[in-house]
């Protein structure tokens, strides 16, 4: 999501780093491709046009115009503008004493309510937090059985009173469960319809009624743009939203929900849906995605998922092997897992400063299946093998293609770069404590060559 909006920002950004001067010609022709590239990736145009109607005022400035830098001035400009169309919220979920907190998550039907709610259950449980789910939607086909199995996979509690078809019942129910059994938190998953109805609204209602819940989540698809964003709109007016939980943003959509969500419905994005695991849930941060919108990176998210993904205890023993010269190819591949980990390499290289924009990368790109062959490679070796690689002759090497469906080519261009890794982590290993470590692994993965 984003990343085509991301590409346009960052040309014409380039564009302005080349002006040595910025006149109001340069500045007006630099907002007209930004206010297209926002209209392109689907932002309401109200709030496109209030967007650059504020930048131009702030970048026609005298001080900005006889700027040394007046590139780096319009990024600041545009970056602070953007910050401020998703207003001082922060994401997650806001402090409350009231136990256990009831939260309720509203949408239509298709925009992944049941999916959330196991994964925003899941998050609680990181956060410390025991969560009890119950679902509403006795009307959908399966929809219990499926939250059923989502909390089992999560390892969480379902409330499911056999023969019960009274949506607040259930709900009521589960509140009465939670209170008994000590848990904090109750997840309420509603139901949905195809579209927005008095008779869906009046069981919303009633079910706010019998919970009093803290949290009202809006649940919208980001491929459905606008649509989603009006839709939320509605559901705020009649049943009240206090956040918004964007899906699917791991898809192909353009991204213009996110940036207009706050302002269109007045109500702040407080998680996003960035895959398909019950992991796949990240508090939203405006400041994060902005910076990864416009090029910069986003490292704190890149070290949160690192340290979710690597055991201590191993980065200590990965450290000491490094200094010592001792990574072996069967390190290699634990390392290629705890990567795997962490989610899609694209998702990781975007929040890498300078590197958002893959498509520039053209064939550095890194390939999914490039790793699979390379544990594949890896994976049909012996352990002596694995341990040294240089036992690796050539009768040796077409055993270890054969046994991994690859080519001997394959297998000799991942010997190589393995040894000019560990040339590399030689030198910069016990300087950096395995910091070069990156460069070595994401070089394997880039491509054939």
């Amino acid at each position: 999501m984003l990343d085509a909006l991301s590409g346009r920002l960052q040309d014409v950004f380039r564009s302005i780093r080349g002006e040595g001067r910025l006149t109001e010609a340069t500045v007006e022709a630099a907002l007209r491709e930004i206010r297209l590239a926002l209209l392109e990736a689907d932002v309401n145009f109200k709030v496109v046009k209030a967007f650059v109607d504020r930048v131009r005022d702030r970048a026609l400035d005298q001080e900005v115009l006889r700027s040394l830098t007046p590139g780096q001035q319009i990024v600041r400009i545009v970056r602070d503008e953007m910050l401020a169309l998703f207003g001082d919220a922060t994401g997650g979920l806001q402090q409350t004493d009231q136990r256990p907190r009831v939260i309720m998550m509203l949408g239509l039907q298709g925009s992944g309510k049941t999916t959330t709610s196991g994964k925003l259950g899941q998050w609680l449980t990181k956060q410390g937090r025991h969560a009890l789910l119950v679902s509403t939607d006795v009307r959908r086909p399966a929809a219990i059985q499926q939250l059923n199995l989502l909390g089992k996979q999560a390892g969480l509690r379902v409330h499911d009173p056999a023969g019960e078809l009274d949506p607040v019942v259930r709900a009521r129910g589960a509140l009465a469960e939670a209170k008994n059994l000590g848990f904090d938190v109750v997840i309420v998953d509603t139901a949905g319809r195809l579209h927005i109805d008095d008779a869906l609204m009046s069981e919303l209602e009633a079910i706010k009624a019998a919970t009093a819940p803290v949290d009202l989540l809006y649940v919208a698809d980001a491929m459905t743009g606008q649509d989603a964003i009006k839709s939320a709109g509605e559901f705020n007016r009649r049943v009240g939203v206090t956040g918004v939980v964007l899906s699917k943003v791991d898809g192909d959509a353009r991204g213009g929900a996110a940036l207009s969500v706050v302002s269109v419905v007045g109500v702040p994005i407080a998680f996003v849906g960035s895959g398909e695991r019950l992991e796949d849930l990240e508090a939203f941060h405006p400041d994060r995605v902005v910076s990864r919108l416009l090029g910069m990176g986003d490292v704190l998210s890149l070290i949160e998922k690192a340290e979710a993904a690597i055991d201590v205890a191993d980065a200590q023993k990965l450290e000491q092997k490094l200094r010592q010269n001792d990574f072996t190819l069967e390190d290699f591949r634990e390392q290629l897992r705890t990567i795997r980990k962490m989610g899609p390499l694209e998702s990781i290289l975007g929040m890498l400063p300078g590197m958002g924009n893959l498509k520039q990368l053209a064939d550095q790109k890194p390939d999914e299946k490039q790793l699979n062959r390379v544990e594949a490679i890896i994976g049909s070796m012996t352990p002596d093998e694995r341990r040294r690689h240089d036992l690796i002759n050539g009768s040796r090497r077409k055993r270890i293609a054969r046994g991994s469906g690859t080519t001997v080519e394959e297998v000799n261009r991942l010997l190589k770069q393995f040894v000019q890794m560990k040339k590399m982590l030689k030198q910069l290993g016990a300087m950096q404590g395995g910091g070069g470590r990156r460069g070595g692994m994401l070089g394997m993965l880039r491509g054939r060559r």
